[in-house]
């Protein structure tokens, strides 16, 4: 397998206007332990990124609407050919964002929603009024004719929602519709008893693949969900299902579970090279080295790549090639990557590690 970066989400600011239950960088209104970076610095990381590969790259945050020179960053990385996106809570758009970021170039947004009412919405995002103007976003989106994609994040308190979201992303104009399984990491960490068990898990894996299989109008994909490529192989091999799985313009570019280091990472805003943007582990500094450098000779990513390094049942699993168990979830929930998913309930038959 060609190890060859295709997506980078980066983190421009860790400022934000809510305060997520979730939020994997603990972002605040002041972020004065991790300031923001100059319009400068923001350009020698498009150049240093540009000179070496051309992937999606996601401006994000924090909230990236909160930067004033979010689209100037987004326009410079579109001049060197670079496919610009956004990721917004959608709270702060209005008709003249929606104008900069056309003109910035930017091919896609994607926005969160978390609930399908108010109520769980609101909650989740610790902001009354949040879930409003996500909708009011998508309503703009759609008036001013950007395509975007809806995340949704998951834990207990919001599980019963799933098929909901599912619909309202649908309702609302969506592209695509993303279904995140948390990873407790940075605030995240707060609510380890949230997290959806293994059982519901497969039971919602499940739910997705018969929905994916039957949906005719909307791109879908299940996120931080890497077994989800097991149940697929197991179900066409058990009960013969096939069907076929269309592609994301924009999405990490890959048909396996677990990209972390291997197509995929994040820069946050202090510069380090994360694995994924759950995976709190630096693999390198773009301050102090290229990014060509840090991802071709990462001892961190060249572990992640080596798969016959996973450990337990991961690492004897047939389905290892297309699973790979999230690495980020195993490293917040027992201190090492290489371990076993730890939310897996799939029991691999007794063989020789692949």
């Amino acid at each position: 397998m060609k190890f060859e970066v295709k997506w980078i989400a980066w983190e421009i600011t860790r400022r934000c206007n809510l305060n997520c239950v979730h939020c994997r960088s603990s972002s605040e209104l002041e972020a004065k332990e991790h300031p923001d970076f100059s319009l400068v610095e923001a350009k020698k990381v498009l150049d240093d990124i540009g000179s070496f590969a051309q992937p999606v790259i996601v401006l994000s945050g924090g909230e990236p609407l909160l930067r004033n020179d979010v689209f100037d960053i987004a326009a410079y990385g579109t001049e060197k050919g670079l496919r610009m996106c956004l990721a917004t809570n959608g709270t702060l758009v209005t008709d003249e964002i929606c104008q900069k970021i056309k003109k910035a170039g930017i091919r896609m947004v994607s926005l969160s929603l978390d609930g399908s009412t108010a109520e769980v919405h609101d909650d989740f995002r610790n902001q009354k009024g949040a879930f409003d103007g996500t909708l009011r976003a998508a309503t703009l989106f759609k008036k001013n004719e950007i395509p975007f994609l809806v995340d949704s994040s998951f834990t207990k308190r919001n599980q019963e929602e799933i098929p909901k979201v599912y619909e309202l992303a649908k309702k609302i104009g969506a592209t695509a519709w993303y279904m995140f399984m948390i990873v407790p990491t940075g605030r995240g960490q707060d609510i380890m008893d949230e997290l959806i068990s293994a059982e519901n898990y497969e039971e919602i894996l499940n739910w997705h693949y018969q929905m994916e299989k039957d949906e005719d109008l909307l791109l879908v994909r299940p996120t931080c969900a890497p077994h989800y490529y097991r149940i697929i192989l197991q179900r066409s091999k058990e009960k013969g299902e096939k069907f076929k799985r269309r592609s994301l313009k924009f999405s990490t570019g890959g048909s396996k579970g677990c990209l972390a280091g291997q197509l995929i990472c994040l820069i946050d805003v202090d510069g380090e090279v994360l694995p994924c943007s759950y995976f709190p582990k630096s693999a390198g500094n773009i301050h102090k080295q290229s990014f060509k450098d840090i991802w071709e000779n990462s001892e961190l990513f060249k572990e992640l790549r080596n798969f016959k390094g996973y450990k337990g049942s991961c690492g004897r699993c047939e389905y290892l090639n297309v699973c790979g168990g999230c690495r980020a979830r195993s490293y917040s929930m027992t201190g090492d990557y290489l371990a076993e998913e730890p939310f897996c309930n799939y029991r691999p038959s007794e063989k020789v590690k692949a």
